[in-house]
């Protein structure tokens, strides 16, 4: 059975807390202004280890695709996000060994490139950070991550996060529920928030 949240090791509970206050996860070794030929890859649960990667141009060409000229709606933007957010995981898994990563922390757990929700929504965040820097967002915008907490919704569990632009909409883009290169869902952060998972209905 999945557990309902991302489960921390202890000394990894300050990091989810401050990811509340919207800050993205920084430290040394994470570039903080990542581009396609030079970005940074968290795993091992909690950004343990960290691999500096870069993508060929035809890799990012694959990864954008989904995004070029595709998207007269913010419906349809987001549908494309996941799938290029997918088609990059897919990469760098092969680049980095994180292709065994299972959706959620008990399937992988303690295995090497196993990814928590850290993990996942710093390196989210950092593939839509490119997207966005590069102008392949045109209905959203990034924002920073955030966290739920809550007695019924179980531990901290953080996810990267875009805005609509018209609506102001904000929704969880939130690659952890799923195993590695599979399509995250993009689900309004208030319903995310609520404790929203997979086959729950979005209100």
């Amino acid at each position: 059975m999945q557990t309902r949240g991302c489960f921390l090791p202890a000394c990894a509970l300050l990091a989810a807390f401050r990811a509340v206050t919207a800050q993205p996860f920084v430290r040394g070794d994470i570039i903080t202004d990542p581009e396609p030929e030079r970005f940074s890859v968290c795993f091992d649960h909690t950004c343990r280890s960290v691999a500096r990667e870069s993508l060929s141009g035809a890799e990012w060409d694959a990864v954008t695709a989904p995004l070029n000229s595709c998207c007269t709606t913010g419906a349809a933007e987001r549908a494309a996000i996941a799938e290029a957010v997918a088609i990059m995981e897919k990469i760098v898994g092969e680049h980095t060994g994180t292709s065994r990563d299972k959706g959620g922390n008990i399937k992988g757990f303690g295995q090497p490139g196993q990814m928590d929700c850290i993990d996942e929504s710093t390196n989210t965040h950092t593939y839509l950070y490119m997207l966005e820097k590069a102008g392949y967002l045109r209905h959203h915008r990034l924002v920073d991550r955030v966290t739920r907490f809550g007695l019924f919704i179980g531990v901290p569990h953080t996810t990267a996060v875009i805005q609509d632009l018209e609506t102001g909409t904000r929704y969880a883009v939130d690659t952890w529920f799923f195993d590695n290169g599979q399509a995250p869902p993009v689900v309004e952060l208030s319903a995310w928030k609520s404790g929203w998972r997979p086959g729950s209905r979005q209100p």
